[in-house]
């Protein structure tokens, strides 16, 4: 039996992830499991995104 490793980002940060990217009426109607692949690859790259600029305002 596999183990589901557990998630990185905070189901807050998700969700205003998902809001912002337009796809979060799929998620309240069916769930996280039924999001696209693309709208999930678009929030793990805009989450990265959000990282860069945070990194970059620190060192500055």
């Amino acid at each position: 039996m596999a183990r589901r490793r557990r998630g990185m980002m905070s189901e807050e940060f998700k969700v205003e992830l998902a809001k912002d990217l337009g796809f979060y009426d799929t998620v309240q109607r069916e769930g996280w499991e039924n999001i696209r692949a693309k709208d999930a690859g678009n929030m793990v790259k805009r989450a990265i995104e959000i990282a860069e600029e945070a990194m970059a305002k620190q060192s500055q």
